[in-house]
């Protein structure tokens, strides 16, 4: 090799990432320049100097190039392990689901998938599917209103609280059932200033409502809804749900009832026993786990005026067109979204999660009546002989004895092992699963991908490394 070719493959000087644009010294500046900014700390001085991080991102070198780029991303991507690689027994509100091909065919199509947010400049069919998710999920839910998709389950769940508040005027929300950690967090974040969240402990011996404690919550007034889960983030199919709705309407409050869709085909709808506004994630309907993404949050409430004017999302539904006798579909009442308001709208709802509703409405239409009744009861069926097969095993309690339970459950360890060491002995093993809930206890879920063998696998397995 010749001097001149050394030279050639001597490293690149340091040069901005290209896929950054502010890191470019020149459009820093600028943009510094366009709000008035002497510098970047001057622009995030408002964020507290105890959650800055106070180093430089651990960014790789520039990436020249999209073959670059690409082999990053693989790498990164590599280092992950599916569900489908792996024997998993993960739920808690993203759940592993058979999702039929022509799901994916359909969402994949240009006429969905391209456009931002599923929002083309023309539309080529898209209201059309969301009014037909619309209408199969209402029919599931037994209401006549369902929302377009919000961010996910979470959100929709703070959502329907704040809807509440806006209705009653109140402040207080009273949670009356097992919430997850994560779920409880969002809630708290979402609906503050406005409002103040009271937990109420469920019944240790069936993980419940304690009605009683909620009675007595109930009785500081001023409360705006409480809130109920169905099934519970344990798992629980509480035999107390409708108890709630009485003593929230006997309050003045709104009953608002998050629920897994994937249920309504065994299960009775939260409209059946006195819900008002009824939400939830539509991930288990079709929706792949993303690595715990794919997720989009319904609302669901009667038609009366006085819960739809509260919807800050959008509703779909038929409209006239200038040809008599001809129908399209279209936004109802738009004039009262964050959407038309902008700054003056009820609460603040962007990017929405269309296209996973069309998945979800392509889904329902598959399953028909008879497949959610199906896949309810088997997954009843699994989750009952998993709770059992697993109480078997030496150093295992099953609490809250013969309560039914759907897909979600928890399990206790009697011995000497935490949740955690024994989690991550299952993950040698292949096996996800064992979610840490406290030192001694952890969540399992099963679904109808899961077989008798699988249990069995994962009960002998426990066997072995819990002592």
């Amino acid at each position: 090799m010749t001097s001149s070719q050394a030279q050639a493959f001597e490293p690149f000087e340091p040069t901005p990432h290209p896929y950054i644009p502010n890191a470019v010294p020149a459009v820093r500046q600028a943009m510094l320049d366009a709000i008035g900014a002497a510098s970047v700390e001057e622009f995030y001085a408002d964020i507290p100097d105890g959650i800055r991080l106070h180093r430089p991102l651990n960014l790789p070198a520039p990436l020249r190039s999209e073959a670059e780029l690409t082999r990053h991303m693989e790498r990164l991507l590599g280092r992950n392990t599916t569900t489908r690689e792996a024997l998993s027994f993960l739920g808690a509100g993203c759940y592993q689901h058979h999702v039929p091909a022509v799901v994916d065919e359909i969402v994949d199509r240009s006429e969905f998938l391209t456009a931002y947010a599923g929002e083309p400049y023309e539309d080529h069919g898209r209201f059309q599917a969301l009014w037909e998710y619309q209408s199969m999920m209402a029919e599931l839910l037994d209401v006549e209103v369902v929302n377009v998709p919000v961010y996910d389950g979470f959100q929709a769940a703070g959502t329907a609280l704040r809807m509440a508040g806006r209705v009653t005027g109140r402040r207080r929300l009273v949670i009356a059932s097992s919430v997850g950690a994560d779920e409880l967090s969002r809630i708290r974040d979402y609906v503050r200033p406005d409002h103040d969240v009271t937990v109420v402990p469920v019944d240790p011996a069936t993980g419940g409502a304690d009605l009683a404690a909620v009675r007595e919550a109930l009785a500081g007034g001023e409360v705006a809804a409480v809130y109920a889960q169905a099934p519970s983030a344990l798992g629980v199919i509480d035999a107390g749900l409708p108890d709630l709705a009485e003593l929230a309407h006997a309050a003045g409050a709104l009953y608002v009832v998050g629920c897994n869709p994937i249920t309504l085909g065994v299960l009775a709808p939260p409209s059946s026993y006195g819900a008002d506004i009824a939400c939830g994630d539509i991930q288990p309907l079709g929706i792949h786990q993303s690595f715990g993404g794919g997720n989009a949050g319904f609302i669901a409430t009667r038609d009366e005026e006085r819960l739809v004017a509260e919807y800050p999302s959008r509703l779909f539904g038929l409209v006239p067109t200038e040809v008599e006798g001809e129908y399209g579909f279209g936004d109802v009442a738009y004039e009262r979204t964050s959407f038309a308001q902008r700054e003056e709208g009820k609460e603040w709802v962007g990017t929405a999660a269309a296209l996973h509703g069309i998945g979800a409405g392509v889904y329902l239409a598959l399953m028909g009546p008879q497949g959610m009744r199906d896949i309810g009861d088997t997954i009843l069926r699994l989750t009952a002989y998993a709770r059992a097969r697993l109480s078997q095993v030496p150093g295992i309690e099953v609490p809250f004895g013969d309560t039914p339970h759907f897909a979600d459950f928890t399990v206790r360890y009697t011995g000497s092992r935490s949740a955690a060491e024994i989690r991550t002995d299952l993950r040698g093993h292949g096996i996800f699963g064992g979610v840490p809930t406290g030192e001694r206890t952890a969540a399992f879920c099963v679904t109808e991908v899961h077989t008798k063998a699988d249990i069995d696998l994962l009960a002998a397995t426990l066997e072995e490394i819990v002592k």
